[in-house]
């Protein structure tokens, strides 16, 4: 069928045999006129982009959207797989306290009938004031502290000085204002304590260093590095179980232990009240601790 005269495809076709001849050119022209356009009216150019942005806008919000949803399908999918593995662990931990908690119970009734088989009188409540540590002696012959709490806050001598961590100390010194804090590592300092795994008495006696040592520990005590040390409530000058340290190192001559407190971190203590008696709130002398049997 003949082509009629006149048709869209006839009239355009120069322009297309055109385009397709010089396009290449047209494009690098037209790329370098932008670029001088750009250069001598900014503002012009910063208008057109800015037009041409808002008007293309929705429509990259509506072809962006498909892919936002098949992304928050997929994060949809992670999250259910994620939330069956936690459902399932949670489950077996679940079942783990259940048991726990039926031992619990047990050893609940146990010593329920163990404290009426033997009098037992439970421990007062233990009360206690935070004070912040205003001076440290830091002296070669004292391991003390100063905390800014004293007689007007209820501090008593001879109460137990602790952090986070574990024992640090006991007061020795009170004023109206103020408290001294002998800390477990001064030359001065006698603790009573006890292996927690062995059940070993023994002293744990401060020489101005870091690591304090145990002393007239039994001679048949079976001590190894990492054994867990606290206090053993003899002589009432302390409440039983209070942590204190662990086992560094044992040799033939010596014990040694590292407390549980961070010597160089602490900017506060709590000053603990067990209501012990008043007459067990001194230091143990070092004539009472020579008592012990051992070997240490």
């Amino acid at each position: 069928m003949a082509r009629r005269s006149g048709s869209f495809s006839t009239i355009t076709e120069p322009f297309r045999s055109f385009w397709h001849r010089f396009s290449y050119g047209l494009l690098i022209a037209a790329a370098f006129g932008l670029l001088v356009l750009g250069k001598a009216d900014i503002v012009l150019v910063e208008r057109t982009r800015t037009a041409i942005v808002d008007a293309t806008a929705p429509i990259l919000d509506v072809l962006s959207r498909p892919a936002a949803t098949v992304s928050d399908l997929l994060q949809q999918a992670r999250e259910l797989r994620d939330l069956r593995d936690e459902n399932a662990r949670l489950r077996e931990e679940n079942a783990r306290l259940m048991q726990w908690q039926q031992a619990a119970r047990l050893l609940e009734a146990e010593n329920r009938s163990l404290r009426a088989l033997t009098g037992y009188i439970p421990d007062p409540a233990a009360s206690y004031v935070t004070g912040r540590v205003i001076g440290d002696s830091g002296g070669p012959f004292v391991r003390s502290v100063l905390v800014n709490v004293g007689s007007r806050d209820g501090v008593e001598k001879g109460q137990a000085a602790m952090t986070g961590q574990g024992l640090a100390g006991r007061i020795a010194e009170v004023g109206y204002q103020h408290a001294r804090a002998l800390l477990i590592t001064d030359l001065n300092s006698r603790i009573p304590v006890i292996v927690e795994n062995t059940r070993d008495r023994a002293i744990l006696a401060g020489d101005n260093t870091v690591r304090p040592k145990l002393l007239y520990l039994d001679s048949n005590a079976k001590v190894s590095p990492g054994d867990r040390i606290v206090t053993s409530g003899h002589a009432g000058a302390l409440p039983p179980g209070l942590p204190v340290g662990i086992v560094i190192s044992v040799s033939d001559h010596e014990v040694r232990v590292k407390p549980f407190v961070e010597w160089h971190k602490i900017e506060y203590l709590r000053l603990v009240d067990f209501s012990l008696p008043a007459a067990a709130r001194s230091e143990p002398t070092r004539q009472e601790a020579s008592q012990s049997p051992g070997r240490r």
